[in-house]
């Protein structure tokens, strides 16, 4: 009888889930990463060269100047950003949802932007800007601004305005219950304004603070465009800079990719052990039956946030987009700033119906629809399984949900290689490399932990005891999901699909590595036409592209919380709801 209840509890719909989430982060993450990594010790074994080469490349980090100074570059600048983006996105998302003013939507608008716009057309932006015959000297006449951005601060700067989007999202999805009860609990016990934020508002959106905290500094430290871009002004090697140059120069260094890449998932590993100590250490449910969505109000300072708000928005959307706004109507950057030098023909370029971005651009955004609606689901049974259950892997689901944004794009391209191009799955119909499939599922892997992130900080404020209740009532779990849970975190939902989404279409590294030939994507053709020296085309491409992007998300976003709305009167309007209720209050 032993035998069989636990062979019942280990066929339970919880661990069936927990096992099946294993099975898929298993197959499209750490197979990949592992391949990668064997190169350390064991160069050329999917070649049929394997041999053991020893533990001491491993050390040699610590030995060489330019792996030194990268893993420190590193670790500066995604510390810095993590530390100054989740300040910035948490006060941004605070105001946003508390205070009404005029351009609150330009605010969602340019937080979208910046999540998608591809990370090294940002940095074009700023280089254009800031260098010596940039914008700022002959435009403005300010020269200090290239003194400050080509220095490591001004290269933490840059980062937090690209990336603080993270924080943004993950804190205003979780600001959308509000659960003012607590906080006039604690004034009626003499606290004021700020103790009352201090203790007990803020305390209930740390879960939203560290998982935006976490996106960030995980993005940074494996972000490869914006760092590489700026290099060609200002030498900052970081590790994803170093791993590109161990694959793209001769002879190709694979052990020392691996070596660099061990240590990004370390230090990944360890940030997110960190997030989950403290989130296990508290208790962050607040949701209750008298909570109600925020509502904005308006106030004295609204004129005074609107105004801070358009300046923000002009300093960080307004100088890299508006630098490459520039220099797409621009004939050459060289003949500078004057009425001749303007043109249009970049743009009717891109009106041809045989465009290389038109077909790139309908192939990125199928494969990140795709991407985001299967990443979406993974990840909602993901956070399931770490939040509501004791599967005994939560651990290594929680690692491996997270490790693809560990890696550059590049070496998880590589390690797609590896894995999918072997001769034997042909026979089982599985030979993906040279085939859209490799792209759909790197794109999913690079989408998980993105949506797993997200919808984690909302899943986390759901009382164990709701779900529980309606499981006393002999609901099933399909029902409890999907009557109980999905209600309340709806938002989290709706943000870490589209989130996934946007990000997905503009992906560089896994496109570049992984396209097969006769299936041009989005970035790639942009990355043609810089390679071409094409900037005007590739500017005009990438502004066309990201709005229509933009214009798309903002679309769904405005009908889903159209919906939410509509189906939360309908709720209230049900003549079946009881409003007042004893039974209701003693839950």
């Amino acid at each position: 009888m032993k035998v069989l209840s636990r062979i019942s509890r280990s066929l339970s719909t919880p661990s069936m889930m927990g096992w099946i989430v294993t099975a898929i982060l298993f197959i499209l993450i750490f197979l990949p990463l592992l391949a990668v990594l064997l190169q350390i010790v064991l160069p050329g074994m999917f070649f049929g060269e394997g041999h053991f080469a020893g533990w001491d490349l491993l050390f040699e980090i610590f030995e060489r100047e330019l792996w030194r100074k990268s893993l420190m570059n590193s670790l500066i600048l995604a510390i810095g950003t993590a530390v100054l983006g989740t300040a910035l996105g948490g006060i941004l998302a605070i105001f946003r949802k508390t205070v009404e003013f005029r351009t609150a939507l330009w605010l969602d608008f340019t937080a979208w932007a910046l999540l998608i716009l591809p990370s090294f057309i940002l940095a074009q932006g700023w280089v254009l800007f800031s260098s010596g015959k940039g914008i700022a000297n002959q435009i403005f006449g300010i020269s200090w601004v290239t003194e400050f951005i080509f220095q490591p601060l001004g290269l933490i700067f840059i980062m937090t305005l690209c990336k603080f989007s993270y924080a943004y999202l993950a804190v205003t999805a979780a600001l959308e219950w509000n659960v003012a009860r607590y906080g006039e609990a604690a004034r009626l016990c003499g606290a004021n304004v700020w103790s009352a934020f201090r203790t007990v508002h803020f305390p209930l959106i740390l879960p939203a603070f560290l998982s935006g905290g976490a996106l960030i500094f995980m993005d940074t430290i494996g972000d490869f465009g914006l760092p590489a871009s700026l290099a060609a002004v200002y030498s900052f090697p970081t590790l994803p800079y170093s791993i590109y140059t161990a694959l793209y120069t001769a002879p190709i260094r694979f052990d020392m990719a691996g070596v660099l890449s061990f240590y990004l998932v370390g230090i990944i590993i360890i940030a997110m052990a960190i997030q989950m100590w403290v989130l296990r250490k508290g208790k962050f449910h607040s949701l209750n039956e008298r909570a109600e969505r925020y509502k904005p109000k308006k106030g004295k300072y609204s004129l005074l946030f609107m105004i801070v708000n358009i300046c923000f928005l002009l300093i960080a959307l307004g100088i890299p987009l508006g630098s490459n706004l520039l220099v797409s109507f621009m004939k050459t950057i060289g003949n500078g700033i004057s009425l001749n030098n303007f043109t249009v023909d970049h743009y009717l370029s891109l009106l041809n119906i045989e465009s290389t971005v038109i077909q790139g651009l309908i192939h990125s955004i199928v494969i990140a629809g795709v991407a985001a609606v299967v990443s979406l689901g993974i990840g909602f049974m993901i956070t399931y399984v770490l939040v509501f259950t004791n599967f005994k892997l939560r651990p290594l689901i929680d690692s491996l949900s997270i490790i693809s944004l560990a890696v550059p794009g590049v070496v998880l391209g590589i390690g797609y290689i590896f894995i999918w191009n072997q001769s034997w799955l042909e026979s089982i119909n599985l030979h993906l490399y040279g085939t859209p499939w490799i792209l759909v599922l790197a794109s999913i892997a690079g989408a998980i932990p993105i949506s797993t992130r997200l919808i984690l900080s909302s899943m986390t404020r759901v009382p164990q005891s709701l779900l529980s209740s309606a499981a006393l009532q002999g609901a099933p779990l399909i029902s409890r999901i999907r009557y109980v849970l999905v209600p309340l975190i709806k938002a989290s939902l709706l943000t870490a699909v589209l989130t996934a989404f946007g990000t997905s279409v503009f992906d560089l590294a896994i496109s570049t590595i992984l396209y097969p030939p006769s299936f041009i994507t989005l970035p790639v053709a942009i990355n043609r036409a810089f390679e071409d020296l094409n900037y005007g085309y590739a500017t005009a491409a990438t502004i066309t592209s990201g709005t229509a992007v933009v214009i798309i998300i903002m679309i769904i976003k405005f009908l889903g919380e159209r919906s939410f709305n509509k189906s939360a009167s309908h709720v209230q309007e049900d003549e079946y709801v009881v409003n007042h209720s004893k039974h209701i209050e003693e839950f």
